[in-house]
C-alpha cells in the first residue's frame, strides 16, 4: 500500500498547491533522486561529445551516428519498457535501470580515465557499443519514470508533481551544461563521466529509501489506495498489440498521440538545426545562439512551474490554443529582424509548451487504466522521440533551401493540428 502519509511539519510546504507533491515521502525521494540523476545527465553528454571531437579527434559524422546509436534503440524498445512497467513495480524497473547506468558510466569514466594515462587505448566501437546500451536501458526507464508519478500521488497532485518533475528537467537543463563544461575544462571527462555514474547511485538510493508500495496498489485520494486489475501474463508482444487497442477504444488518448507526433516533427528539427543557423546568419555570434537558447529554456521552466502551480480549467480549449498560438508564432520565427524579436517569440511558444506538456502528461496518467498505464506513457514518449530523427533529418535538408520556408512550413502543421483537435468533441471536453 503507497505511503500516502503526509508528514507533519511539512514547513508550510503544503500551503502552495506546486509543492503540495513534496509533502509525500515517496515522490520527494523519486523527485530528488531523479533531479539529481538529469543534473548529472548533462555531464556525461558534454563528455562524451569532448570525447569524440577532441581526445579520439573523429569528425562530427561520428558525433552524430554515435547519438544515433543511443536514439534509436531507445526507440525501439520503448514500447517494451511500457510492458515491463505494467508487468512488475515500477521502481524495480527504475533500481535496475539505475543500478545498470551507475556501472555502465561509470565503467567508461574508468576507460577515458585510462587512456589519458596510456594504461588503454579507447576507440570509437566502444562509445558506439556505449550508446546502444545506454539507449536500450534508457528505454526500460522512461516509461517507469512516468509510470511511478501517478502511483505516487493522486489525481489532484499529479498536474503539480508532474511540473515538479518536468520543472526540475528544465532547470537541469539551463545549469547542467555550463556545470559540466567547467568539470572537463579543469579536470577533464573521465572524472565528468564519473560524476554522472554518482548521481546515478545516488537515485538508486533514494528508490531504495522509499517504503509502503505495491505494484497492485493506486493512491487514491483517502490515501487508502484501489486494487489494480489483474496483470495478464502473455508475451510482451501481445501486451504491447493490447496495449495499441487499448489506446484506439479510447477517444482521448487516440486523438492526442498524432497531435504529439506532429508537434515534435515539426519542433525538434528546427529548434534543434533551424535556430541556430538563423540566429548565426543573423548576427554571426555564438553569444546570440546562447542567449536565444538560454530564453527558451527559461520559458519551458516558467510554464512548466505555471501549470504545477494555479488550478486550470478547460485544460482542453487551454491545449487547442497553445498548438494555434504557438504555431502561428512558430511560423513567423524565419522573418524576424533581430535576435531580441527572435527571444521574445521564442520565449513566449516555450511558456506555451511547457504549460501543455505539464497538462498533457497529468492529463494521461490520470485518464489511463491502471494495469495500462505503462504502455500508454510508452506509447506517448514514442510517439514524441520516434519521429526526431526524421525531424532532424528534414530540418537539415530544409534549412539550406530556405529556413523562412522552414519554420513557416513548421508553424503552419502544428496549427493545423490545433485545428484538429479543436474538431474532436473529447479534446474540447478535457477538464
Amino acid at each position: 500500500m503507497p505511503d500516502n502519509i503526509t508528514p507533519s511539519g511539512d514547513g508550510g510546504l503544503s500551503r502552495f498547491r506546486l509543492f503540495r507533491p513534496l509533502t509525500e515521502r515517496n515522490f520527494l525521494l523519486l523527485w530528488a533522486g531523479e533531479g539529481v540523476s538529469v543534473f548529472g545527465n548533462h555531464f556525461e553528454a558534454l563528455a562524451l561529445t569532448w570525447v569524440i571531437l577532441d581526445i579520439l579527434k573523429a569528425p562530427g559524422l561520428a558525433l552524430g551516428t554515435v547519438m544515433m546509436a543511443s536514439a534509436i534503440p531507445r526507440a525501439v524498445f520503448m514500447l517494451f519498457g511500457g510492458v515491463l512497467s505494467d508487468r512488475l513495480s515500477p521502481r524495480l524497473v527504475m533500481l535496475v535501470s539505475n543500478a545498470g547506468l551507475c556501472l555502465l558510466v561509470g565503467g567508461l569514466a574508468i576507460l577515458v580515465f585510462a587512456h589519458t594515462r596510456e594504461a588503454y587505448t579507447l576507440e570509437l566501437w566502444h562509445l558506439y557499443l556505449f550508446s546502444v546500451i545506454f539507449g536500450i536501458v534508457g528505454a526500460f526507464f522512461l516509461p517507469a519514470m512516468m509510470t511511478m508519478v501517478p502511483r505516487l500521488l493522486d489525481k489532484e497532485r499529479l498536474e503539480a508533481g508532474n511540473a515538479l518533475v518536468m520543472g526540475t528537467m528544465e532547470l537541469a537543463g539551463l545549469v547542467g551544461p555550463a556545470a559540466a563544461g567547467v568539470v572537463v575544462a579543469a579536470v577533464g571527462t573521465a572524472l565528468a563521466f564519473g560524476v554522472d555514474s554518482a548521481t546515478f547511485a545516488f537515485a538508486t538510493v533514494m528508490l531504495l529509501l522509499m517504503r509502503g508500495l505495491s505494484p497492485q496498489m493506486r493512491p487514491t485520494r483517502s490515501g487508502e489506495g484501489e486494487l489494480a486489475e489483474p496483470v495478464r501474463r502473455d508475451s510482451a508482444l501481445s501486451d504491447i498489440k493490447d496495449g495499441f487497442k487499448y489506446m484506439w477504444s479510447q477517444p482521448g488518448i487516440r486523438a492526442m498521440l498524432p497531435a504529439i507526433a506532429v508537434a515534435n516533427l515539426c519542433i525538434v528539427g528546427p529548434i534543434g538545426v533551424g535556430l541556430p543557423v538563423l540566429v548565426h546568419d543573423l548576427t554571426g555570434e555564438p553569444t546570440s545562439l546562447g542567449i536565444v537558447m538560454a530564453v527558451a529554456g527559461g520559458g519551458g521552466l516558467f510554464g512548466t512551474l505555471l501549470a504545477g502551480s494555479v488550478r486550470l480549467r478547460r485544460r482542453g480549449i487551454l491545449l487547442i490554443a497553445v498548438f494555434i498560438v504557438s504555431g502561428a508564432g512558430f511560423a513567423f520565427l524565419g522573418v524576424m529582424p533581430n535576435v531580441l524579436s527572435i527571444s521574445l517569440l521564442v520565449g513566449a511558444t516555450a511558456i506555451g509548451n511547457g504549460l501543455a506538456n505539464v497538462v498533457l502528461i497529468a492529463w494521461f496518467q490520470g485518464a489511463a487504466r491502471h494495469d495500462m498505464l505503462g504502455r500508454v506513457m510508452s506509447l506517448i514518449m514514442f510517439a514524441s522521440a520516434g519521429l526526431q530523427p526524421l525531424s532532424l533529418a528534414l530540418a537539415g535538408w530544409l534549412v539550406d533551401f530556405s529556413y523562412s520556408f522552414m519554420f513557416a512550413g513548421a508553424g503552419g502543421l502544428i496549427v493545423l493540428t490545433g485545428f484538429y483537435l479543436a474538431a474532436n468533441r473529447t479534446v474540447r471536453a478535457l477538464d
